[in-house]
């Protein structure tokens, strides 16, 4: 495997500037999600430098742009209330930084694993009701800024303490942060296609607020420029149950990193027609994860704002995504002192719209007229995000979800385990077969075995296992089967079992490649004569009939 993403200087100035443009767009929002975590706007600064280098240099999109993300940050900013609270002082925070660089190891692990094609399997109803709730948080805890009040922790306490806040309100941090977000929602597409509206809205509500309303508001205030705080990974005192709630969270963030990451991938490629490697993306992604950790830095994933500008401008390879990380780093540099004077409201405006973006208001509208159990799913799984835990929400939501598939699955599976006993049940063979079937006079018990067989058919041959005792041969039919999985094995290893135990003819007709190797491996074919193993069913109805006529002849007992 290559090292290094897809680079090639045949398109430099596409790429540059595809990568400036990005990082215009990229600035207030690593603002925004920096302080929106509770880590501060140099942590997303950090986040959006490092990130955006590494996984642009070792990753496998090339023209994906990286950086924190509103699902992301509300993860964060939750690990870091959970463990700056039971570890005061730089010890909490160390914690929290190692759980970023946790989260960066997953992604490599899930990437050296080769996971990337199946991270994205996860069923569409827990995803938007994830998304819609991380939605809802981000929309929640961003008004008391937005109202120019000091947040409290949580969704449950914010909501409680809403009335305080509302009445509270200070109309200046108000009337800005109304004016931000009517610039973010009703800028002219062709003007926000030359100057990203969030950047406007930073630049003009700074300005305001340092010559209309100097004094009035809260503001940013200092950003150390230069090289970051390091965090070593901390493990030390902390306790077992901590210890376990850092993989959990470790595990949340690599998880839904992936999974934003690789979405925006696809969505790269549909405007590139280029493929991208999921498993280099992973390694990518998790290596400046890890790095963004160490240096103090929130965790992040592929940004589809910036990945869609990227690509518009004209980038096609991954200068452009390290040239983005590179003028952010100039920033952080040079001009982030420039930043103090940045209103906390028009940085809470800012992650409302993205709240607001992340919210899939398409399936919300729609989900209780597609199906009623999905849109169960989609609301439950929103519900639990937003007021109990984000891990109870995916895991409750993914496991009811796949139950219902499963059911799904083993209905359509048991339709494909047809038992066929005379000729007027037929429907599926040939006029000769049907020929034969009749002259048997029903004492032949033919199962017909459709598709690939897994473990949803193991019920509906176990119920056709209770018939064999009426019958004097039983025909398995596996000629449209290409696969046959362990369990559906083992219940037809006991049918044949019991049926020569019973005293019946068993004939296996069309077993080959995979399911001719398991039903071996099983040794369901060993105590079946060889010459009771046939081709086509045909051959196996004109051995019934040529020599068992004395049997047939015998009454049914």
């Amino acid at each position: 495997m290559k090292i290094t993403n897809y680079i090639h200087t045949r398109n430099l100035r596409g790429d540059l500037f595809g990568g400036l443009t990005a990082a215009i767009v990229a600035l207030p929002m690593a603002l925004a999600f920096g302080v929106a975590s509770g880590a501060g706007p140099i942590a997303g600064l950090y986040n959006a430098v490092i990130l955006g280098f590494f996984a642009a240099l070792l990753g496998g999109t090339p023209t994906l742009i990286s950086g924190p993300t509103g699902p992301m940050t509300v993860v964060m900013a939750a690990v870091i209330v959970t463990f700056t609270n039971k570890y005061p002082g730089p010890e909490g925070w160390a914690i929290s930084f190692t759980v970023v660089m946790m989260a960066g190891l997953f992604q490599i692990l899930f990437g050296v694993l080769r996971l990337g094609k199946y991270i994205t399997l996860m069923p569409y109803t827990v995803v938007s009701g994830f998304m819609s709730g991380v939605g809802f948080i981000m929309l929640i805890l961003q008004i008391p800024p937005f109202l120019g009040q000091e947040g409290v922790q949580g969704v449950v306490k914010t909501l409680a303490a809403l009335p305080g806040f509302v009445s509270n309100a200070s109309p200046p941090e108000v009337g800005l942060g109304a004016l931000t977000l009517a610039l973010l929602f009703l800028t002219p597409p062709r003007v926000s296609r030359t100057v990203p509206p969030q950047l406007i809205a930073l630049v003009l509500g700074t300005l305001i607020s340092a010559t209309l309303l100097s004094g009035q508001l809260k503001v940013v205030g200092n950003i150390p420029a230069g090289l970051p705080e390091f965090y070593l990974p901390t493990f030390s005192g902390i306790s077992g149950g901590d210890l376990q709630l850092m993989v959990i969270n470790a595990l949340v963030l690599g998880m839904l990193g992936s999974i934003d990451s690789l979405l925006t991938s696809i969505i790269s490629d549909s405007l590139t027609q280029y493929e991208h490697n999921s498993n280099k993306e992973l390694i990518g992604q998790g290596i400046g994860n890890m790095l963004s950790g160490f240096c103090g830095g929130l965790p992040g994933a592929g940004a589809t704002i910036g990945t869609v500008i990227n690509v518009q401008v004209g980038a096609t390879t991954a200068i452009s995504g390290m040239f983005h990380a590179v003028t952010l780093l100039v920033f952080v540099f040079v001009a982030a002192p420039l930043t103090q004077m940045v209103p906390l409201s028009v940085l809470a405006a800012i992650a409302l719209k993205v709240g607001i973006d992340i919210i899939d208001w398409s399936f919300l509208k729609r989900a209780h007229r597609l199906s009623i159990k999905a849109a169960a799913i989609m609301y439950g799984v929103m519900l639990l995000t937003i007021f109990v835990d984000l891990i109870v929400a995916v895991g409750a939501g993914v496991f009811i979800a796949n139950v219902l598939t499963i059911q799904r699955l083993s209905d359509i599976q048991a339709k494909n385990v047809k038992v066929i006993t005379a000729s007027d049940d037929a429907e599926l063979l040939e006029h000769e077969e049907k020929l034969l079937l009749e002259k048997v006079k029903g004492k032949v018990l033919l199962i017909h075995l459709g598709a690939s067989l897994s473990f949803g058919a193991a019920k509906a041959i176990s119920q056709r296992h209770s018939m064999i005792g009426q019958y004097k041969v039983l025909i398995l039919d596996f000629t449209n089967v290409p696969t046959l999985g362990v369990t559906a094995s083992l219940a037809m290893e006991k049918m044949v079992n019991d049926a020569l135990k019973q005293g019946l003819d068993v004939y296996v007709v069309g077993s080959s490649g995979k399911v001719e190797d398991r039903l071996q491996k099983f040794d369901i074919l060993g105590p079946i004569p060889d010459k009771h193993q046939m081709d086509t069913l045909r051959d196996a109805l004109h051995d019934v009939v040529e020599n068992h006529q004395e049997m047939l002849a015998t009454p049914t007992a």
